[in-house]
């Protein structure tokens, strides 16, 4: 009996990889959590490549084509699925916030990459590659423009950021850059498009202090936390864990200002930005 033919490369490759994967599964009479077992993952994390949230690393893809006896379709197809116009530490995150629900980031250094603008933005890439042609950097700065219309919609994602008062004192770029950057956070606020909090020096050590936190939720998947450093990312599926990350970035919004007195201090440092840019 032939095996399924390859996936259509104009179409998304992921969402059909992972709808071919749930019809080779259940065809196999296989619950998620017994197709997950001989790869040493969990149900859920079958579930998210089911889902599109995952990427399909060709070692697990060779797996399933031996287990669900696909002729090896996975494993050709899944090289495909998983181009990515992002650094792999964060190409697996990103592609999951894509479908988020809800996303909620604490944000110690940078303006979360969704908010940012394209000069804010272009001084960021500028400063991890001093050296780079103008042509990388330009498709650095369009990558990260692209991923930022997940804003367009006007109620989904709900996206939820705490930023450190780091982040609005650091002087990325130049004053007219951060004036314009932090008047960008503002300008969405007021449109009631995203939720910011402040967390300001003041309140000194907190529950997130060793680095910056995304957790995402899904309507048709588990939540999903990230944990990101210098050049690397992890992204956990475990419940548990998850859980006690979602109680670190609750008990740093506890110790955050609140969403009027955060809006108020962002205009503020914006126009601070805007008259230093004055001759």
């Amino acid at each position: 009996m032939p095996g399924p033919k390859d996936l259509d490369p104009s179409s998304s490759p992921r969402a059909l990889l992972g709808a071919e994967l749930r019809h080779a599964r259940e065809n196999a009479g296989l619950t998620q959590e017994e197709l997950g077992r001989p790869l040493f993952v969990s149900g859920s994390f079958i579930g998210q490549l089911e889902a599109g949230t995952r990427r399909m690393m060709p070692e697990y893809a060779a797996q399933i084509d031996e287990i669900l006896r696909t002729n090896g379709f996975f494993r050709r197809n899944c090289t495909a699925s998983s181009r990515s116009r992002y650094p792999d530490h964060f190409a697996v995150a990103a592609e999951a916030e894509a479908t988020a629900t809800t996303i909620k980031e604490y944000a110690p250094l940078l303006i979360p990459g969704l908010l940012q603008t394209q000069a804010y933005a272009r001084a960021i890439f500028r400063a991890y590659q001093p050296t780079a042609t103008e042509d990388v950097i330009d498709e650095l700065v369009a990558a990260r423009l692209e991923r930022a219309r997940l804003l367009d919609d006007p109620t989904t994602p709900l996206l939820w950021a705490v930023l450190d008062e780091a982040v609005l004192r650091r002087e990325v770029g130049g004053a007219a850059e951060m004036a314009e950057a932090l008047r960008r956070v503002a300008g969405m606020i007021r449109r009631h498009r995203v939720i910011v909090q402040v967390l300001p020096f003041e309140a000194g050590g907190h529950a997130a202090l060793e680095g910056g936190l995304k957790l995402m939720t899904f309507s048709d998947g588990p939540p999903l936390a990230y944990l990101q450093g210098l050049g690397t990312g992890q992204l956990e599926d475990d419940p548990a864990t998850v859980a006690r990350h979602e109680l670190t970035y609750d008990l740093v919004g506890a110790m955050a200002l609140s969403p009027k007195e955060s809006l108020a201090l962002i205009g503020s440092v914006a126009e601070d930005y805007a008259h230093e840019d004055q001759p």
